[in-house]
């Protein structure tokens, strides 16, 4: 799980576009904090730190507490809006974290040991299909990533969900189908030796028909 942050923010009486615009005038952003059975509380964040939170990395999935006016609340950001052309932060949505609440969230997948893949080391190319998995967990567990062991893999091998080590009390959400994360594809020389002799094959079978 990443390490957690504290952001300070203020109670927001006025709610609209004016007072949005306002607002980013003054290096601040509006967000709502909802969730938990309580009623949506409207507050605004710091523009800097909500900038460097969401580019830093990790922001969907990392527990933030909000002091707001002293009063400590733990969030996980839900949802942001950038504006379309400048990718500047305008808005936030932090959902409640209580003891018993359980999100779903999309969670980086890394890869260790391709240097002990014979496939790789045969020039094979890994094909990323997913680079997050969705999973439903915790709140206060979410993982940080999730880590895939390419070592063994050949050309043409394929990586489901179903053999990825997944961390206790994580389940991912799409449950219908053993969906492929990666795939070991053949490199394009030898797709191309491999068409090639194909081809041959064919023509020979075809000769030896006439």
């Amino acid at each position: 799980m990443s390490e957690t942050y504290e952001l300070k923010a203020e109670a927001r009486e006025r709610v609209g576009k004016g007072s949005a615009r306002e607002l980013r005038r003054n290096g601040k952003i509006p967000a709502v904090i909802y969730g938990d059975k309580q009623p949506p509380l409207a507050i605004t964040v710091s523009y800097k730190e909500i900038f460097y939170k969401i580019h830093g990395g990790g922001f969907m999935t990392t527990v933030a507490t909000i002091d707001v006016d002293g009063k400590k609340i733990q969030v996980l950001p839900k949802d942001y809006q950038l504006d379309p052309v400048r990718d500047f932060p305008m808005h936030v949505d932090f959902l409640r974290v209580g003891k018993n609440t359980e999100v779903n969230v999309n969670v980086p997948v890394h890869f260790i040991n391709e240097e002990k893949s014979p496939g790789i080391k045969r020039g094979g190319v890994l094909n990323i299909v997913r680079h997050e998995i969705e999973l439903h967990c915790a709140a206060n567990a979410i993982p940080e990533f999730i880590e895939i062991d390419l070592t063994g893999l050949e050309i043409n091998d394929s990586i489901h969900i179903s053999s990825v080590k997944l961390p206790k009390g994580a389940k991912p959400v799409i449950t219908d189908r053993d969906f492929t994360i990666a795939t070991v594809a053949a490199p394009a020389g030898l797709k191309s030796e491999e068409g090639a002799a194909a081809a041959e094959g064919e023509a020979e079978e075809a000769a030896s028909e006439e």
